[in-house]
């Protein structure tokens, strides 16, 4: 598991070990960016299951999950009630009040909520937070805001790799794929 760990900076590290709150954009990290509409207008939009998976043993960890995103979609919003997350707001056009009154609800502070995101909406957000993260392909102006990026392009996994880092900081990986080997 220290390898895992290998080539990051340790302040990064430390910044993940505090976190307490991971909330994630939706497109362009959750999914590739890509929205595929049918003739009918109907909306379709691709996910990785590895992301899905991993959403219960961050709550089951003390780690709340959650999304802000942009658009308004049907499907969003099925997929996060299927996972489980523990909130998301769509159609939000400003970020960063948003985040504020999640913290404020859930009497977090900064340093202890990650961010991953991927445009200009997103960039008011990953700046205040404790640990903010962008996906391989995200715009370079992005990448050079952010705490780490990716070494995964959206809707490949990123929020999986992240959520992946953060309990390993946290010292909970290696436990988690223990207790699942006794099983």
């Amino acid at each position: 598991m220290e390898n895992y760990l290998k080539g990051i900076d340790d302040k990064v590290v430390k910044k993940a070990a505090k976190i307490k709150l991971l909330i994630t954009d939706v497109d362009g990290v959750l999914t590739d960016g890509g929205v595929i509409y049918d003739d009918h207008y109907l909306e379709f939009k691709k996910f990785n299951v590895k992301d899905g998976l991993i959403v219960k043993l961050l709550q089951k960890h003390g780690i709340k999950v959650g999304a802000i995103t942009g658009r308004n979609s049907p499907v969003v919003r099925s997929r996060c009630e299927e996972l489980g997350f523990d909130f998301h707001y769509h159609g939000v056009k400003d970020k960063r009040e948003k985040l504020k009154t999640v913290l404020d609800g859930m009497d977090l502070r900064l340093d202890e909520c990650a961010y991953i995101g991927d445009d200009l909406i997103d960039l008011p957000i990953l700046v205040m937070v404790g640990l903010s993260v962008a996906p391989k392909d995200a715009l370079p102006y992005i990448k050079e805001e952010v705490d780490m990026v990716s070494t995964l392009n959206g809707g490949r996994g990123v929020f999986r790799e992240v959520a992946d880092f953060i309990l390993n900081s946290q010292g909970k990986l290696k436990m988690i794929i223990n207790q699942l080997k006794e099983k």
